[in-house]
């Protein structure tokens, strides 16, 4: 089989962009290891396990993939990809063939040894199972995985797929040691640094520090980590004024501003694909549904969102998922124009007044704003639990344009809110997912996002900053990722005590 090598992807249209050596970006200041990190963020569930299958929020994130378990490959602060429980890998020409040479000397906090098997049964669970993993779609054109050697195992894909190894980094895929997996979903077993050593289920983790790491001493820094779930944005600040915490996540636009002026803590405001995110559904009765999509679309008023709801911090969005922080992130697209004239006449042609809305936790904080703004077109927003027309949240994007627009718009993806579908669409990103040359891939990538923004139902009116803070017993390397919260919710392995 010919091959394409990791450092021949570099410069090759094959990923360009995607791979990169591996290396912390890190401060003057030398990390140092002791301590204990303690730090509060959201989402954690009462209903939480470490059954990955189940994560979407930062507590369970920051928790596994962040601490106890460990990927196939890892994004790094710079979002540049590099190696986690694979040190390398290698495509084939046709990028359908994806070979990874593993770590040799990693093991499972029961002792048991990493190899290729655990690949395989890992990736089992989520092959295969739609509806039931949100990385399904991901995996979706895998044909068969095999071992090679004990430490080598390679993947057959029914499409080429450029970006292969950046989809293995997602933060479901963590690795289990197989014939123990059941077991390690209970208990939380995996390769992290971090092992467990109590874990209360939406409310708190303490894991340890490994002490033999196939990383070595180049992460994991603190001795203990204590991760809380604190759903409320003024008791994370709180607990940071108080001692009580070194570090604080997702804290609201309101709370920002009042850490911005403390000489005690540092504000992180990063600008990443973190996104408002409106869904209106397409399984509806109406008999222009376009319509009613493009009408939601002129009477969004983007400033106002940014300006109000996100008070600065954050961007104007074009109505796709792809960010700022993707490569081929379409700079000088902008979303339909802001005309509630036009919004009246489409819901008129329409015949349409009302509009339910299902509202996820994340995107509380756009809900007033959203229906103030559809009131003046005459459009009256009702917030309901079910049976709803549109769907509205807060996501944090992804970090490929091809990983984004498969999450929340390829047909069959969990996460196709508006459950779009259009042949046209399907063509263009089949072609930018198999193309070997960048400038190509690019184009096709415009294009997808110029399709996505005047014809699909999702509507992205502003993209968030990522505001988190720490005190001043903390110390971060220069570079900070932000394609996920909280350095790609793995600040329990980067950060150390100042």
């Amino acid at each position: 089989m010919s091959l394409i090598s990791r450092r021949s992807l570099l410069t090759s249209g094959a990923a360009a962009g995607v791979l990169a050596a591996s290396g912390m970006g890190l401060s003057a200041a030398t990390p140092k290891r002791g301590g204990t990190l303690r730090a509060a963020l959201s989402g954690g569930s009462v209903l939480d396990s470490w059954d990955t299958r189940t994560h979407d929020s930062l507590f369970m994130m920051a928790a596994a993939h962040g601490a106890v378990f460990d990927c196939l490959t890892e994004i790094g602060p710079d979002g540049a990809l590099r190696g986690e429980l694979a040190k390398s890998w290698e495509a084939s020409v046709d990028a359908k063939v994806w070979t990874f040479d593993l770590q040799s000397d990693a093991t499972f906090h029961n002792g048991k040894p990493f190899v290729a098997q655990d690949v395989i049964e890992s990736f089992a669970l989520h092959m295969q199972a739609v509806g039931v993993s949100p990385a399904e779609p991901l995996l979706r054109d895998v044909i068969h995985i095999r071992e090679v050697t004990p430490h080598q195992v390679q993947f057959v894909l029914a499409a080429p797929n450029a970006d292969f190894p950046y989809l293995v980094s997602d933060y479901h895929l963590v690795i289990y040691p197989s014939g123990y997996v059941e077991l390690a979903q209970q208990n939380g077993v995996g390769t992290g640094l971090y092992r467990v050593e109590n874990f209360e289920p939406g409310v708190h983790l303490r894991a340890t520090r490994v002490a033999s790491h196939y990383k070595g001493d180049k992460a994991g820094f603190f001795d203990e980590i204590d991760l809380w779930n604190e759903p409320n944005s003024a008791a994370r600040v709180n607990g940071l004024l108080e001692g009580a915490l070194d570090v604080s996540a997702q804290l609201s636009p309101a709370h920002a501003l009042q850490v911005e002026g403390m000489r005690s803590l540092s504000l992180q405001s990063l600008s990443g694909n973190q996104h408002y995110c409106f869904a209106v559904i397409g399984d509806v009765s109406w008999t222009d549904l376009d319509a009613v999509r493009a009408a939601v679309k002129h009477a969004i008023d983007r400033s106002e969102f940014v300006d109000e709801t996100l008070l600065g911090f954050g961007r104007i969005g074009a109505d796709t998922p792809v960010g700022p922080a993707n490569p081929y992130f379409a700079e000088n697209l902008s979303g339909l124009e802001f005309d509630p004239t036009r919004a009246r006449s489409l819901l008129s042609k329409a015949g349409v007044d009302h509009l339910r809305v299902q509202v996820s936790s994340e995107g509380a904080g756009a809900v007033s704003l959203f229906k103030r703004q559809m009131a003046r077109v005459g459009l009256r927003v009702e917030i309901v639990t079910a049976d709803a027309h549109a769907h509205l949240q807060s996501t944090a994007g992804r970090a490929t344009e091809d990983w984004a627009i498969s999450t929340f718009l390829a047909p069959g993806a969990m996460w196709n809110r508006c459950g779009w579908q259009d042949p046209q669409f399907g063509r263009t990103l089949a072609a930018a997912r198999s193309e070997m040359d960048t400038a190509k891939r690019k184009t096709h990538y415009i294009d997808l996002q110029e399709r996505v923004r005047s014809h699909s139902g999702l509507v992205v009116p502003a993209f968030m900053n990522h505001l988190q803070a720490h005190s001043s017993s903390i110390a971060v390397p220069a570079k900070i990722g932000a394609h996920y919260a909280m350095d790609n919710a793995r600040f329990a392995e980067r950060w150390w005590r100042a």
